[in-house]
C-alpha cells in the first residue's frame, strides 16, 4: 500500500481492499471524489500492487494542459506535430508508459475531440500520434479520475456515454475527509512524523486542543489541505502543536477584523473579494478549473477576477 494512503475509517479500508483487488486485473478503474481527496494516491496504490509495478507510472491532469497541446501530450507527435527540433517522433505519455500505468486526472474536462480519440485508444489498444497516419500499439493501463459527477455530464451531453461506460467498469468513490474524522487524526500524525523526519528536527506532538480543532474542521481541500496545514504547524511550533499553530481560524479572524477603518465601501468589498478568492484557490491547490466549479462561476470569469484583484500564488 502507498505510504500516504492512511485508512482507519471502515469505509476507506473497504476502498483500499477494492483497489488492491482491482490491481490484480486489467479492468478500467474510475476514481471519483472531491479535489484533494487522494485519487492520485489510490492510482499509485493500484499500480504498485499490480503486475505492472516495474513499469512507468505517469500522471496527466487533463484540466491543466491546454486543449491544443493535450493531444500531443498524450499520444505524441511526428514531424510538425512533435514540436521538436528537426522533427521526428516524440512519444506521448501513453507510449512512454507502455507496460505501465497512466492516470488521467480531471478526465471529465476533456474536450469532445479528445474524448473520441481516447475512446479509440481504449477500444483498439492503439494510438495515433499527431501528424502521423501510422498507429502504435501500447499496453498501457489507463486509470481515470474526476471530481465531477460524470453521469450527470453524460446526461447533459458534455461527456460521451460510450467513453463513460468504457472507463466506469470499476468505479471507486473516495469520500471527503470531513466524513471520516478518524482518518483526520491518523493522517495528521502521519504527516507530522513525515515533516519532522524530513526537516531533521526532534519529534513533535499534538496537544488535545489541536486534535479537537483538526476533527472539527470541515477540510474543504481534503487530504491536501490537511497535509499543508500540518507542514505549516510543524514549522511554527516548538515542542508541541497547539490549536493556534494550525491557523484554522484565520478566515474567521479575517472576518472579525473587517470593521470600518476609514476605507470606502468599494475598497472594503474589493479586499474581502480578494481574500475570499485567494482562500478558494488555496483550498483547491490553485487549480482554476476546480476552484471556479466550486464557486459556481465560469473559469474565464475567475481568471479575470484573479487579474483584476491582483492575486498571486506566493
Amino acid at each position: 500500500m502507498h505510504p500516504d494512503v492512511i485508512a482507519v475509517d471502515r469505509t476507506m479500508r473497504t476502498k483500499v481492499e477494492i483497489a488492491t483487488r482491482a490491481a490484480a486485473t486489467d479492468l478500467s478503474v474510475l476514481l471519483l471524489g472531491e479535489h484533494g481527496v487522494g485519487k492520485a494516491l489510490f492510482a499509485r496504490l493500484i499500480h504498485a500492487a499490480s503486475a505492472r509495478r516495474a513499469g512507468p507510472f505517469e500522471e496527466v491532469n487533463c484540466a491543466a494542459v491546454p486543449p491544443d497541446l493535450l493531444e500531443a501530450e498524450l499520444f505524441g507527435g511526428a514531424d510538425g506535430g512533435a514540436r521538436s527540433p528537426g522533427g521526428g517522433h516524440r512519444p506521448g505519455r501513453l507510449e512512454h508508459a507502455d507496460g505501465g500505468t497512466v492516470l488521467l486526472d480531471a478526465v471529465g474536462d476533456l474536450a469532445p475531440p479528445m474524448q473520441a480519440k481516447l475512446l479509440g485508444a481504449l477500444q483498439h489498444g492503439r494510438i495515433y500520434p499527431v501528424g502521423s497516419g501510422a498507429g502504435r500499439t501500447v499496453r498501457t493501463r489507463i486509470i481515470a479520475a474526476s471530481d465531477l459527477d460524470l453521469e450527470s455530464q453524460v446526461e447533459r451531453g458534455a461527456f460521451r456515454r460510450d467513453l463513460f461506460y468504457r472507463l466506469n467498469v470499476l468505479p471507486i468513490y473516495l469520500p471527503p475527509l470531513r466524513e471520516r474524522p478518524d482518518d483526520v487524526t491518523a493522517l495528521a500524525h502521519h504527516f507530522l512524523a513525515r515533516s519532522c523526519a524530513t526537516s531533521g528536527r526532534g519529534p513533535l506532538r499534538f496537544m488535545a486542543s489541536a486534535l479537537s480543532a483538526l476533527r472539527e474542521h470541515r477540510w474543504p481541500g481534503n487530504v491536501r489541505e490537511l497535509a499543508n496545514t500540518i507542514e505549516r504547524a510543524a514549522i511554527a511550533a516548538h515542542s508541541s502543536i497547539e490549536a493556534h499553530h494550525l491557523n484554522l481560524g484565520a478566515v474567521l479572524q479575517d472576518q472579525a477584523s473587517d470593521a470600518y477603518h476609514g476605507e470606502s465601501l468599494k475598497e472594503a468589498v474589493r479586499a474581502y473579494k480578494r481574500r475570499f478568492i485567494r482562500g478558494a484557490l488555496e483550498s483547491h491547490g490553485w487549480n482554476q478549473t476546480s476552484t471556479s466549479r466550486s464557486l459556481g462561476i465560469q473559469r474565464t470569469y475567475l481568471s479575470r477576477l484573479i487579474k483584476e484583484l491582483e492575486i498571486a500564488n506566493r
